[in-house]
């Protein structure tokens, strides 16, 4: 009988640990999780708003290259992250996870905040643009060190069989970054009107970063050291010089190239074509309307977010490689099919009189053509068809000074384009794969990078190839691709070369050189 008591005593208590774990790792999820995901938020703001703040930025006239000047200063802080990985690395590194992106969040929500400040051209000229991007710059660097800090902290402290899963909700929090942002600024837009929010508006969601800042210091104030960094420490072996432990021994150099070679290049553009690039495609490329192209995006995110973890988990149990190569597999196979249906989707320059339920008698302007007495004539309706979509017309001519010339009529426009129910829903569904692609590439990829590395160079050897992979590869699409498919020549279509060649030139890396195998390094979890 008391033999049977102390057994039962002796599972109680190992049940009891069990469950302390388990609270403990969830609370370490949870408060390393927030941060990050207001981090992704504070950085996804200046894309989510590129055009909005292109024209605030940039002279009335520029055109076209008001968007792509911006989305240039918006990349400009992808391309500084990997300096951000290896100076917060370091850090990271030498005292420690907790200390480091802590510092990290107050650099990022400082930012952030200040970009919600800054004047317009009009007020400043020249000085609005370039104020922002040494702020952008600066926003690069800050992510740079926080989000190898907060999936190397959330690793250590999980058991090496559930790596998978416990990092995979890490992973969630950069599309939950740009879920928050979209739906900030599209509540923003609705409660002040469109005209407040374009004039001034949209200062509000960067304003608004510093109140979720300050919460999560808070959080992470009470946070604890990592316990493998910790029993490092204790025993002397942290790292004296980790770029050099990091970078200069060979073996661990060649996983930093085949880590960002072989996985976070192609990762990083399926993450960036999925999500950014898709909906800048959509509002820029096939004038879908503001609202409607961020709802497509909200939908999508919400129906695919929990994949990030699901995958994740999956890979505990198979492997993170072959997961990760089929999601860029099914974007280089699928990415050019689903842009042409969005394209023809919403071309409605073959609209037939007999689909128009009703259209707004046109709206008549003139505006003076520069260095010429001739004027330009702009005439705009509200179109709306039987199956509910509508959109907005604009028909321009040209009329000449001298009268014995007759107007020139130049090729109609079409903007703001509002979509029929089961389109929009194709749409969600087109964005919701894509994102799910995303997953696959993304939920597996944190235990992958920390179990390529010691624990004592950890920090400094997985941000890098991350931060170059997942910042500069992937963050570079919105612009490479836009700019590209601006070429003379080009179709809709040519942006989307560049992510493809990306990600099938990951495919073939990956697949002869990466291992479905957790290298050993002789080193215990706990």
């Amino acid at each position: 009988m008391g033999i049977n008591c102390s057994f039962i005593k002796a599972k109680y208590e190992s049940g009891m640990r069990i469950e302390s774990q388990k609270n403990s790792i969830f609370k370490v999820i949870g408060a390393s999780s927030l941060g990050t995901l207001i981090e992704w938020y504070d950085f996804y703001i200046f894309g989510s708003l590129a055009t909005i703040i292109g024209a605030q930025l940039f002279p009335a006239d520029a055109g076209a290259s008001a968007l792509i000047n911006t989305l240039a200063i918006f990349a400009a802080g992808f391309i500084v992250r990997p300096f951000g990985a290896l100076v917060f690395g370091r850090l990271g590194d030498l005292i420690g996870r907790k200390y480091t992106f802590l510092l990290t969040l107050v650099l990022m929500g400082g930012s952030t905040f200040l970009i919600g400040l800054i004047p317009s051209y009009s007020s400043i000229g020249y000085a609005a643009p370039i104020l922002v991007l040494i702020l952008r710059l600066i926003q690069g660097l800050a992510l740079g060190g926080e989000y190898g800090g907060a999936a190397t902290y959330v690793a250590e402290h999980a058991p090496a069989n559930r790596r998978g899963f416990f990092t995979s909700w890490i992973q969630t929090t950069a599309t939950g970054g740009l879920f928050l942002s979209l739906g900030i600024i599209v509540l923003t837009k609705n409660l002040i009107g469109a005209e407040d929010f374009a004039a001034w508006g949209w200062r509000i969601p960067f304003l608004l970063s510093i109140l979720l800042v300050g919460v999560s210091i808070y959080i992470r104030m009470k946070m604890h050291e990592s316990p493998m960094f910790t029993k490092l420490k204790s025993e002397g072996k942290v790292s004296k010089n980790p770029l050099k432990e990091s970078f200069s021994n060979k073996t661990n150099f060649k996983m930093v190239l085949l880590a960002l070679f072989g996985a976070t290049m192609g990762q990083g553009v399926i993450w960036y074509t999925g999500q950014f690039y898709a909906q800048s495609f959509l509002e820029n490329t096939c004038k879908v309307d503001f609202n409607d192209s961020r709802y497509i995006l909200l939908w999508g995110i919400a129906f695919a977010t929990p994949f990030f973890v699901i995958f994740g988990a999956w890979s505990d149990k198979v492997g993170r490689k072959w997961i990760m190569l089929t999601g860029m597999l099914l974007g280089i196979v699928f990415y050019r099919p689903i842009y042409q249906v969005f394209l023809d989707d919403t071309d409605v320059s073959r609209v037939s009189q007999q689909d128009i339920k009703e259209s707004t008698v046109p709206v008549v302007t003139r505006t003076a053509v520069p260095k010429s007495l001739d004027s330009l004539i702009t005439r705009t309706s509200a179109v709306t068809l039987l199956n509910g979509a509508s959109y907005t017309r604009v028909e321009t001519y040209t009329r000449f000074a001298e009268r014995e010339k007759t107007d020139q009529r130049h090729p109609d426009t079409f903007k703001d384009k509002k979509l029929s129910a089961p389109v929009f829903w194709k749409f969600v569904g087109l964005i919701f794969f894509q994102i799910l692609l995303v997953t696959m590439v993304y939920g597996p990829i944190a235990a992958f990078l920390v179990e390529l590395f010691p624990t004592k160079i950890r920090y400094t050897s997985m941000s890098l190839p991350y931060h170059v992979g997942n910042g500069v590869f992937g963050g570079l699409v919105p612009f490479i691709a836009t700019l590209i498919a601006s070429f003379s020549g080009a179709t809709p279509l040519s942006g989307l070369w560049y992510p493809i060649g990306i990600a099938a030139l990951s495919l073939v890396i990956g697949t002869i050189y990466l291992s479905n195998k957790k290298p050993d390094h002789g080193e215990s979890d706990h």
